[in-house]
Formats: structure tokens, sequence, C-alpha cells
């Protein structure tokens, strides 16, 4: 480890921050948070407990009458400091997502740079809360509509993206005039200790952002969403996990964002400009070292030309670099523990058992860090487990398809409606698609869709509720409709 980035961790928060102070963990618990690349230990940090758990909720109880009376417009200008702090930190974010996700530093410097979007788009939409108010259609009365924050929010974000998971979840909030319980994931919590520093530095008042790292998320969480004080949940992760949030949410009828599981179809058909594909195809399936819900899980193309698709596919996987992210030249790290590497090796090994040929990778790598091999595989069967699971790792599996039709059934032949990609040059079957696919965004002739300006989410089990956009704040207000005397009459 070099001195600067020993230097970075040492400058951490290694403490829970509950009503405006960093403090230890109830009975001093701590848990490790290790690099992926080493398995080394890269800081010990304060391991939460319920108790903790409902100091924070108290906090955040507690902070909501002011901060929702707060203007709208210092809000947002805390939010805009904020922004503005991430990125002259941009380098020490960027590094120490590096250290304990494993990405690259240029996919890190990216997810600054994305991450950091969410705090300036809410800092300009906070005072753009409106209603409206008119006549009832009887003109006995005024019709006042108007929008509140929903109230404290609960915030569950995942491993892979560190910032900006966060970022898109508390910006909306706290520019709604919501306070918040946040908990990262226990892989990579420094990220969000480092980033809610920078929140206290903006002049964020005490109690408006609370951080609970824990080893013990289900322990932890279930008081938290049970409280009748909650009154909304947003959850980042697995589908499986989701359902059982939602389950512990419906006691209390809370507002929910459950942003949960992908599968994603990538479709190239017989017109797509396949210099496109591929490069979308790389962008699609291996940013983030393919550990994204928006990562293309299926590569669903058409048969005259899925051979040249796939040789073109396989040259460029083998011209990748593999190594810790903090390396020069690094394209691919390593997955974030053993459980992932297990489980794409498992994958690609029912593939192959099925029928489909292996044209490069396909192998964990043996020695420290968690690695596995970027891989291309052709020719993959229906039935196979590949398509029916999210991958989330570094796999490319291609499955040909005949015609239009049979392209579609495939991509919705699934649980899931997060993403889809699509590559053709004819307009006429791209707007077919939009008709077609179901599925909650889509990407037409491009391998990377999430924006902050626009709503992210998904149909069928990949979630509820969108984020970013518009939409985004739309989901931490709740409608109150007056009727009034009409005033003329």
């Amino acid at each position: 480890m070099s001195d600067r980035e020993s230097e970075l961790l040492a400058s951490v928060p290694d403490r829970l921050f509950i009503g405006g102070t960093w403090r230890p963990a109830e009975g001093g618990r701590t848990l490790a948070v290790r690099d992926p690349a080493t398995g080394a230990v890269l800081r010990e940090i304060a391991d939460a407990s319920p108790a903790d758990g409902t100091a924070a909720l108290d906090a955040a109880v507690d902070a909501f009458p002011a901060w929702a009376a707060t203007p709208a417009r210092e809000r947002g200008e805390i939010l805009r400091r904020a922004f503005d702090l991430v990125q002259a930190r941009k380098e020490d974010i960027a590094l120490l997502m590096t250290l304990e996700m494993g990405k690259p530093l240029a996919e890190a410097r990216g997810e600054v740079v994305y991450g950091g979007e969410f705090l300036r788009w809410f800092s300009e939409e906070a005072p753009r809360v409106g209603g409206r108010y008119g006549a009832n259609p009887e003109g006995t009365g005024r019709m006042i509509v108007s929008q509140h924050p929903v109230g404290p929010c609960y915030l569950i974000t995942p491993w892979n993206f560190p910032l900006a998971m966060a970022t898109r979840k508390i910006a909306p909030a706290l520019a709604a005039g919501c306070t918040v319980v946040v908990k990262p994931a226990e892989l990579t919590p420094l990220t969000t200790l480092l980033f809610v520093q920078l929140l206290e530095e903006a002049g964020l008042p005490a109690g408006v952002v609370n951080v609970l790292t824990t080893s013990a998320s289900g322990e932890v969480s279930e008081p938290i969403i049970r409280d009748p004080r909650l009154r909304k949940l947003s959850f980042t992760g697995s589908t499986p996990v989701g359902r059982r949030l939602l389950e512990q949410a419906a006691g209390g009828v809370l507002r929910t964002s459950m942003e949960l599981g992908g599968n994603a179809p990538f479709l190239v058909f017989d017109d797509a400009d396949l210099d496109k594909a591929v490069d979308g195809a790389m962008a699609a399936k291996f940013r983030n070292i393919g550990q994204a819900c928006t990562a293309a899980n299926r590569f669903l193309v058409h048969r005259s030309v899925a051979d040249e698709f796939a040789r073109r596919v396989t040259e460029r996987v083998k011209a990748f670099r593999i190594g810790r992210g903090t390396e020069e030249g690094v394209t691919i790290g390593p997955l974030i523990d053993q459980r992932a590497v297990d489980k794409a090796s498992t994958l690609v090994g029912d593939a192959l058992a099925k029928g489909a040929t292996l044209e490069t990778g396909g192998s964990a790598i043996e020695g420290a860090g968690t690695f596995y091999e970027p891989t291309v595989l052709s020719g993959v069967a229906e039935g196979s487990d590949i398509l029916r699971e999210e991958i989330f790792g570094p796999v490319l599996a291609i499955v040909p398809f005949d015609d239009e039709d049979d392209a579609v059934r495939l991509a919705n032949d699934t649980e899931y409606g997060l993403v889809s990609y699509v590559y053709t040059e004819s307009l006429a079957r791209g707007q077919r698609m939009i008709e077609r696919l179901e599925t909650g965004m889509m990407g037409l002739n491009i391998g990377v869709v999430s924006n902050a300006a626009a709503p992210f989410g998904g149909w069928k089990q990949s979630g509820l509720g969108r984020e970013g956009g518009a939409e985004g704040i739309h989901e931490y207000l709740q409608t109150k409709y007056t009727l009034t005397q009409n005033p003329f009459g």
C-alpha cells in the first residue's frame, strides 16, 4: 500500500454519524473493510447494533421538523456546496472507491462525476417543487394541491457504486425536506463515510443525515423499518432481499423505492452497425467489472451476424488487462468477494455443460484477490442458468436468434425488466422495440443509459419507483389536497 493510500484511509471517519456526532458503535464493536484485490484489511470501522439504529432514527425524527421548514433554496445551496466539495476531492474519492470496491481508477473517476451530478441536479430541483390551484369543476370552491416531505427515511445502498448510490438517494431526500438514516453496504462503507463528512463540511444541520455501518444488516434494519416513525424506505440491491424488506415495510404502509435486480438483454439485429454494437457491448457488459444491475446479461444476436459479433468481442476481451484497479492500464479489477467468483464459475460451468462454446476466459484466477477472467461464451442454449440469473461478473453470453419475434420473446422471457439494449439501423424497428420490450429503461444504439436527469428504475420484479430526473424528488414527497370556499361568491 502506498503512502498516499495509507494517508487517505487514515483520514476517513471510522465511526457512526448520529445526530451530528461521530461516535463509536455500542460496545465498541468494529468490522473490517478489505481490499478485494489483495484481501488486506483497509480499515476497521464501527459496527452498529440495533440500539445504534434506534439512536440514528431518533436523531432523524428530531431533526425533521426544522429541516422540512428550511427554505427550499437553502436546502439546495447546501447540496450545491456538497457538489463542489465532491469535485474538489475527486481524486481522493475515486481512489477510495477503487481500494474498497476494486474498479479501475478511470471508472472510479467517472463515478465521482456521475454521483456528483445528483447533488447538482437536486440542488436545482429543490426550489422547483410546486403544486396547483384552481376552481373545482362545479365552481363552488377552489382546489389547492400541495407537496410536502414524506418524513424520516431509511436508505439502504449497495456496494457496487459506493458514491453514486448514496447521492442518488440522499440528494432528492434532502431536496424534498426529508431527514435520513443511511446504511451503506458492509463491503464498501468508506466512500459513504467520506461523503457524509463532506456534507457536514457543506453546512448540513445535525441529525439531517445519519450513517450506520454494520455487519448485521438485517438485525439493525428491521427495527428501523418497523418503527412507526419511519415513513419511507429506499433500497438498492437484490430482488430476494427487496421482497423481504417490502414485507417488513407493509406493516407501516411505508412509501418504498426498490431498485432491484436486472437481467438485461442486449439485442443485435442483422442490420446493426457491428462496430457500434461491439463498442456498446464492452460498456454495457464490462463497466464496473460487470457488477452492475444495468449490465447486459444476455447478448441476443441475429444468427447471420452472431459468429462475427463473437469474433469481434472476443478479440476486444482478450486485450483487457487484469489487476488491482490502482495500477496503470488496468481495465478489469477484482470481483467484490469470493462468493462472486464462485457464482461466475458455476454459471459458466452450467452453460458449457449445456453446449455453449468457450471463446475466451472461463476461469477464476489463482492467487491474492478475487479475480475472474473476462469471459465470452457463444451458442449459449436456452435453459442455461446464466440466462435466468443475474451474472454480476465479467461474463458475456451470446445467444443466436432468427427473427424479430424470436428476439423479443427471448428478451422478455425473464421476471426482470430493468434495462434493455438494442442495436439496429432501422428507425422503425427501434420504435417497435420501445413498444414491445418489457423494460423500464432502454438504450437504443448506446451501451450506457444512466444519467442524473433521467428516471432510473424498472418494470416487473426489477423494482418500484424511480430515482433521478424530475421524477426522483417526488418519491420523497406526499400530496395534500385542500378545498376552500369560492372567494368570488
